[in-house]
């Protein structure tokens, strides 16, 4: 068997503890997991609702300039596109309803 020297016992203690307190401050962080799941649900969301709003909009602003029918298209798109931002909001809340 090898001896290791000392400088690397040490390293190895070392690492060791380090370890250990990386694995305290993980379950510090699980432990605030209801605020960080609240925030992550809050920002998809935000992000559902105003990404389908935005596509709806950019759609309907090309099919205006497409089709020269300048303010129709556009309502019709956003009014869209807010709908389906809601419908995708409402599957998120039942998702999240279902796995509680």
């Amino acid at each position: 068997m090898i001896k290791m020297p000392k400088d690397v016992e040490l390293l190895d203690k070392r690492i060791a503890e380090l370890q250990a307190k990386e694995a305290c401050l993980r379950r510090e962080i699980t432990d605030n997991s209801d605020k960080s799941r609240a925030s992550r649900i809050g920002l998809r969301i935000c992000a559902d609702l105003l990404s389908a709003v935005i596509v709806g909009a950019a759609l309907g602003y090309v099919l205006d300039n497409w089709f020269d029918t300048k303010p129709w298209c556009l309502i019709v798109f956003l009014i869209f596109g807010g709908a389906a931002g809601v419908l995708n909001v409402y599957r998120l809340a039942k998702a999240e309803e279902s796995k509680k």
